[in-house]
């Protein structure tokens, strides 16, 4: 069974609230998942839009959240090391942390990916979406997604 992953504010397919978006708030959502397998040592999280006009536009990434994590409260901070050992990457503003909807026009798919990992990530943070990706081969054992859209 794949993880699902949900969030209390929208649902799979559904617009994204405009709080979390860069037209508001800009706060990262709360989410929640489960039927995370078993042997699961860490969590990652990638966040982006597959849409943006020149090629996927990372909006989020974190790594190495313990294995026992399931949700995400809204307002994540964006910090490189949080308190609870998993670290942040940096999004495609070259940023730390969540940056949310932001499309130049039109409505844009955006998916939060979930992995679960064999092992925690021997990686610094502020790494990118694609040394995580490289770092996570071989050591994925389940992944959900949740797509929500936004439009401007």
């Amino acid at each position: 069974m794949a993880i699902k992953i949900t969030s209390p504010v929208f649902n799979e397919g559904e617009p994204i609230p405009v709080r979390y978006s860069c037209n508001d708030v800009n706060v990262s959502p709360p989410l929640e998942w489960e039927y995370v397998p078993e042997g699961t040592e860490s969590i990652a999280l990638i966040f982006d839009d597959p849409d943006a006009p020149s090629g996927t536009f990372v909006h989020w990434v974190i790594f190495n959240l313990p294995a026992d994590t399931r949700s995400l409260p809204e307002h994540v901070k964006g910090r490189e090391l949080m308190d609870d050992g998993s670290k942040h990457g940096l999004n495609s503003y070259g940023l730390v942390g969540y940056n949310g909807p932001c499309p130049p026009m039109g409505t844009h798919r955006y998916y939060f990916r979930i992995y679960a990992l064999d092992s925690k990530l021997d990686l610094p943070p502020l790494i990118g979406k694609d040394e995580l990706l490289s770092a996570m081969e071989g050591h994925i054992l389940d992944q959900g997604e949740l797509m929500g859209v936004f439009t401007r």
